[in-house]
């Protein structure tokens, strides 16, 4: 029998508003069901999620270094943070657990100041495109990452 793996899933900001913000883009299911659904799957892939959003920078950053003692890896979806914050980027390069870049919509289909992420380089993996399903291949894929 294996350990499980801690695994941090991170939100930025207005992903709270899910289910009521743009739903032609992001989809008519709100945060607390995709919440449900990770901790559902979680549970079938024998890992442990610690699901969090916040609208705050800082508060985001605090949470990836805080992860670094608790965390076998992280799943961020920064929203708009992705194409604005260099914190971000410098506190996941601490972190050292693999990472990966999660977003509701292809960013790529976008306008064009969406297709540039401060997240990338750091990355793992990239899921984007997918709506919420992209939350459950995540888990997967990180699953996989961590079992090898």
């Amino acid at each position: 029998m294996t350990d499980t793996h801690n695994v941090l899933v991170l939100n930025g900001p207005n992903l709270n508003m899910l289910g009521v913000r743009e739903p032609k883009v992001y989809g008519s299911e709100t945060l607390e069901s995709i919440e449900t659904s990770c901790q559902r799957i979680a549970n079938r892939l024998d890992i442990s999620v610690l699901f969090k959003q916040s609208n705050i920078e800082g508060t985001l950053v605090s949470w990836i270094q805080e992860a670094r003692e608790t965390q076998d890896a992280i799943i961020i979806n920064a929203g708009a943070f992705t194409h604005t914050s260099i914190a971000i980027l410098d506190a996941l390069q601490l972190v050292e657990v693999p990472v990966i870049e999660l977003h509701l919509s292809n960013i790529f289909a976008r306008e064009e100041f969406r297709h540039h992420s401060y997240i990338s380089p750091c990355a793992t993996g990239v899921i984007c495109g997918f709506g919420a399903a992209g939350y459950e291949l995540a888990l997967e894929a990180t699953k996989r990452l961590l079992d090898n």
